[in-house]
C-alpha cells in the first residue's frame, strides 16, 4: 500500500481551511517548548479538534475517516487479532468480508503494522483511519480494560484480604492493596467517568462512579478493606492519614494506560468511615473550541461578536457540573493570542492553558477572588477570568476592572440568563454601573445524548410534548430517537451528553431596564426580544433533530 506522507501536517491543515496560519504559528511556538507531537498541541491548545486533525490525515492517506462510535464491529472480524496487538498498535478490526479484513488504525501510513497484520490474518487488510481516542475508547468498550473488569476485582479482592490476613504491609513493593486501588481509580478513567466515590457502608465499601451526570454501580469491596483502600488513596493524595474527622482535600497525578490524569480528591468523615471522592480532569476528554461546545449558529455568532468586546462582563451561568468551564475556556482560547495578556482566577484550576497566566485561589492562605482580583489590576491584563463572583466585594472589583477598560469572564450560579441581574443587584452593585458594564449572559445546562448505537426511531411524544408548549402540529414535527440500550451504553440508552443553551445579549433596551431598577419580570419582557434562545427551546430543538429524548428535555424545562 503505498501510502507516503507528502506535507506536514500543519500545512496540510491551513490548506484545508481547519486553521489560520496565525494559530499555526502559535502552535508550533507552543511545541517548541514542549517538544509533543503538533497533534497534541493543536488539541490542547483548542485550535483543532482530534477529528478534525483525523479527517485530513486520512484524505492525506488515501484512506476513509471513520466514526467508531456509529460501528458494531463484527465478531468474526474481531477474534482474528489478539487483544494485546490492537492495544500495542491502536487498531481494531471492523470487518471480515471474504479474505478482506476492515482495520481501523490511528496511524494509516504504518506500512509495517499492515504487513504484519497481512501475515498473521492471512487477509488483505482493508485500513480505514479514527482518531485514536476513539480507538482505545472502543476497545475498552468491547473488551474491557486489561486491568478492570468483576473478573480480576475477584482475584484482587481476594489478594488484598489474603495479605490482610497474613500482615503484609500497605508500602511493602507491588502489594495488592495497591493494586486493588489503581485498578478501582483506573476503571472510573477508563469508562469515562468525571467522579469516583468510594463509600464506606455498615456491611460494605462501596465504589460508584458518576458517568454522563448519572452514578453507576461499581465493585463492592468487603468492609475490613476499609483502612487500606481509604489510607492508600490518601497517600495518593497526600493527606493526612492520622487525621480522619475532618475533610481533607488532596491532588493525585494518575497514570492510567499512556494517559495522564489530574484527579481532586475530597476526604469526608461519615458514620461508617471516611468517604473519598475523586473528581476526575482528563484533558484528552476536554472538548475546547466555540465550534465544538454545540451551540446554536446564529447564538454562537452573537457570542463570538460579544467577545471581541474591548471591555465588559460577561457572564455563564448555571448549576455545578453544567460545563461551564468548558464554555469559559473555549472563549479564552478563541481570543489566546501571544499580544494579548489573559489572567485567570479559579478555584480549582481544572485544565491548563497556554499562554495564559492561570492562579489557583486558597482560601486558607488567605488568597480569595476578591484578594487576587486585587492583585491581578496590577498585572496589566487584556482579558480576566474570575472563576465565580460569590461575594460583593468580588462583583464591584469585577465591575471596576470592566469599567476601566478589561474583558472580564465569570460564572453565577443562577437558574436562567436573565436572572444573573437581579442577583448581582441584590449583591449590591448599583443598577447604573451593571448596566454600563454587563455585555452579554449565557445560561446552560447539560442533557445525555441518545446513544448512536442502539438508536431507533420512535413515534412522536405528542402528549408530552403539548404540556410544554407545542401545538399539535408542531410535537409531530421532527425526528424522535430513543436508544434501546446496548454494552456502550450499558443498557442506558444514553452515551455522552451536550449543553443547551440560553443567550442574554444586553440591548439598549435591557440597560434602560436595569438602570430604572425594573422588576425582573418587566426585564425579561424586554429580554424576549433579545435573547436568540431560551434553555427549553434549544432543548427542544435538540429533542427534534433525534439527538436526545423528552425525559431530559423535562429535566431543563423544570
Amino acid at each position: 500500500m503505498p501510502l507516503v506522507k507528502t506535507k506536514k501536517l500543519g500545512q496540510i491543515l491551513v490548506e484545508a481551511g481547519k486553521i489560520t496560519a496565525e494559530k499555526l504559528e502559535m502552535a508550533l511556538a507552543e511545541q517548541r517548548q514542549t517538544g509533543e507531537k503538533l497533534g497534541q498541541t493543536l488539541q490542547r491548545l483548542g485550535i483543532c479538534s482530534e477529528m478534525e486533525i483525523a479527517q485530513v490525515l486520512a484524505s492525506q492517506a488515501g484512506v476513509e475517516c471513520v466514526d467508531l462510535g456509529t460501528y458494531e464491529p463484527d465478531p468474526a472480524a474481531v477474534e482474528r487479532i489478539d487483544r494485546d496487538f490492537c492495544d500495542k498498535k491502536l487498531l481494531f478490526p471492523l470487518r471480515l468480508n471474504g479474505k478482506t479484513l476492515q482495520v481501523a488504525m490511528a496511524n494509516p501510513l504504518d506500512l509495517g503494522t499492515i504487513d504484519e497484520l497481512t501475515r498473521q490474518t492471512g487477509c488483505y487488510i482493508e485500513v480505514v483511519h479514527a482518531p485514536e481516542s476513539d480507538i482505545r475508547d472502543l476497545l475498552t468498550r468491547r473488551f474491557g480494560t486489561t486491568e478492570s473488569g468483576a473478573a480480576d476485582f475477584t482475584v484482587l479482592i481476594e489478594d488484598a484480604k489474603r495479605a490482610l490476613a497474613s500482615g503484609v504491609k500497605l508500602g511493602q513493593g507491588d502489594s495488592p492493596f495497591i493494586r486493588l486501588v489503581d485498578r478501582l481509580l483506573a476503571t472510573g478513567i477508563d469508562e469515562g467517568a468525571t467522579d469516583i466515590h468510594i463509600e464506606p457502608e455498615e456491611k460494605v465499601l462501596r465504589c460508584r462512579y458518576r458517568i454522563d451526570g448519572h452514578l453507576i454501580q461499581g465493585v463492592l469491596l468487603p468492609l475490613e478493606l476499609l483502612p487500606i483502600v481509604i489510607t492508600r488513596v490518601k497517600i495518593l493524595a497526600e493527606l493526612d492519614i492520622s487525621e480522619t474527622r475532618v475533610p481533607q482535600d488532596g491532588r493525585i497525578f494518575f497514570v492510567a494506560g499512556k494517559r495522564k490524569v489530574d484527579l481532586r480528591v475530597s476526604s469526608f468523615p461519615t458514620t461508617h468511615g471516611e468517604a473519598i471522592v475523586c473528581r476526575v480532569l482528563d484533558k484528552s476528554n476536554l472538548i475546547v473550541g466555540l465550534d465544538r461546545i454545540g451551540m446554536p449558529a446564529p447564538m454562537a455568532e452573537q457570542f463570538q461578536q460579544d467577545i471581541q468586546r474591548p471591555n465588559g462582563i460577561i457572564l455563564v451561568t448555571g448549576p455545578t457540573g453544567s460545563g461551564k468551564t468548558t464554555t469559559l475556556y473555549s472563549a479564552l482560547s478563541h481570543l489566546n493570542r501571544p499580544d494579548t495578556k489573559i489572567i485567570t482566577l479559579e478555584d480549582p484550576v481544572e485544565y491548563e492553558l497556554p499562554l495564559i497566566n492561570q492562579a489557583q485561589i486558597n482560601t486558607a492562605k488567605g488568597f480569595t477572588f476578591a484578594k487576587g482580583l486585587r492583585a491581578i489590576l496590577r498585572q496589566d491584563p487584556d482579558i480576566l477570568l474570575v472563576g465565580e463572583i460569590r461575594d460583593v466585594e468580588t462583583a464591584q472589583l469585577a465591575i471596576r476592572a470592566a469599567l476601566t477598560g478589561h474583558l472580564v469572564f465569570s460564572t453565577l450560579h443562577t437558574n436562567s440568563a436573565v436572572g444573573a441581574i437581579p442577583r448581582l443587584l441584590d449583591m449590591g452593585i448599583e443598577p447604573f454601573l451593571l448596566s454600563a458594564t454587563l455585555v452579554s449572559v449565557l445560561a446552560q445546562r447539560l442533557i445525555r445524548t441518545v446513544c448512536e448505537e442502539c438508536a431507533q426511531p420512535i413515534e412522536a411524544p405528542v402528549d408530552e410534548l403539548l404540556r410544554l408548549g407545542q401545538s399539535t402540529e408542531e410535537a409531530r414535527t421532527g425526528n424522535y430517537r430513543r436508544g434501546k440500550g446496548c454494552s456502550l451504553c450499558r443498557g442506558t440508552g444514553y452515551r455522552g451528553r451536550r449543553a443547551v443553551f440560553e443567550y442574554l445579549t444586553v440591548s439598549a433596551g435591557v440597560r434602560r431596564a436595569i438602570a430604572s431598577g425594573q422588576e425582573i419580570g418587566e426585564i425579561d419582557e424586554v429580554k424576549q426580544g433579545t435573547s436568540l434562545s431560551r434553555l427549553d427551546q434549544d432543548a427542544l430543538a435538540k429533542l427534534k433533530a433525534g439527538c436526545t429524548t423528552v425525559q431530559e428535555v423535562l429535566k431543563v424545562v423544570t
